[in-house]
């Protein structure tokens, strides 16, 4: 692996108790490059512009998928990942699905590890502080055919963030015309136009007082599927309610560490369809408890009510929720403040 240093880094200009998530990144990138059938030799570089032919791929075909990971600091100054087999795994998943090449896994970890370890320093202690990762992988042939790639470039940055969707309460709109996606689609790929595709309907709910989309199945637009760009959970009664994944539905890292959670803390969990109507029903008759969004940039985050067909619902605040209950045990247990039962974390050396 070839390593540049940046000659300076530019890290003491950086206000790290005023982030604005995503906006700032740090001194390095990894980079690597597909071509002529195989995988290059991979790059550190400083952080920089990248240069594209106007006829690359990806700006007419689409061809591009992500991830999203958090490196955490403990008190020790130890450097961690959580679950970041589960990224690449699903990285490569997305890839398939659009037709790219498959990264290897010793690039994959040797590149995030040398690159974390480079900019070690951007990772600041304590609850709420992270470094946001995000490995990302597009075509980068120069050509307008209506056909897969025969070049790619994958790449990582990385972003120094604190708490994520901190500001004031969170309100969604269920989704009576808009899908996320389809059956048979790429809903389960972390493909960049499944995020392009959510922000028209998203605008349309915020112009109307809501911060977020709960997201309804293509066909009848009763079963619920997504919130926003997060997985949804629900309490009823005391019961802990999600999803099934499927091809339409993201299978969230946070959601199935959630739902292992919370099943070894003795809550007890369901995975089956959710539709509206039940939704309604259970806030009407009392039942409902909570409903919380997990992914993540947010990890979880509690929503405090709902609209559907120009009615609003509200739900009251609870003492000792389960979403407070779950977010403070893996955050606690992505910085290392607290025992790992589950071997989650992965120590970056």
């Amino acid at each position: 692996m070839k390593i540049i240093a940046a000659q300076e880094s530019k890290i003491n200009t950086v206000d790290f108790d005023n982030l604005e998530f995503g906006e700032i990144f740090t001194d390095h990138m990894f980079v690597c490059d597909y071509a002529d059938g195989k995988w290059k030799t991979p790059e550190i570089l400083p952080y920089q512009p990248i240069q594209m032919d106007p006829s690359s791929s990806v700006f007419h075909y689409g061809q591009a998928v992500f991830e999203g990971m958090k490196a955490y600091k403990d008190d020790a100054d130890g450097v961690w990942l959580f679950r970041p087999d589960q990224n690449f795994n699903r990285i490569n998943k997305s890839s398939e699905r659009l037709s790219m090449p498959a990264f290897p896994e010793k690039f994959f970890f040797e590149g995030l590890e040398k690159l974390l370890m480079l900019d070690k320093e951007w990772i600041k202690k304590g609850t709420g502080n992270s470094l946001y990762v995000r490995p990302f992988v597009f075509a980068s042939q120069a050509g307008v055919q209506a056909t897969a790639s025969n070049a790619y470039k994958f790449m990582i940055i990385c972003s120094p963030v604190s708490s994520y969707y901190s500001g004031g309460e969170v309100h969604v709109q269920v989704a009576e015309k808009f899908s996320r996606a389809a059956s048979g689609g790429v809903g389960f790929a972390k493909a960049a136009g499944n995020y392009a595709a959510q922000f028209y309907p998203t605008s349309l709910a915020l112009e109307e007082g809501f911060q977020q989309i709960i997201w309804t199945d293509a066909s009848t637009h009763e079963y619920l599927e997504e919130a926003g760009t997060m997985n949804i959970f629900f309490r009823i009664n005391d019961t802990l309610i999600t999803t099934p994944t499927s091809d339409r539905i993201l299978d969230g890292i946070t959601r199935k560490s959630i739902l292992q959670l919370a099943e070894h803390l003795g809550i007890k969990t369901e995975v089956r369809p959710v539709t509206i109507h039940e939704l309604i029903s259970s806030k009407e008759n009392g039942s409902l408890k909570e409903i919380f969004g997990a992914g993540t940039a947010v990890v979880v985050s509690p929503i405090k009510g709902f609209g559907y067909q120009n009615k609003r619902y509200i739900l009251h605040d609870l003492a000792n929720s389960y979403a407070s209950l779950l977010k403070e045990q893996i955050i606690d247990i992505q910085r290392n403040a607290i025992e790992d039962p589950f071997g989650w974390r992965h120590e970056v050396k």
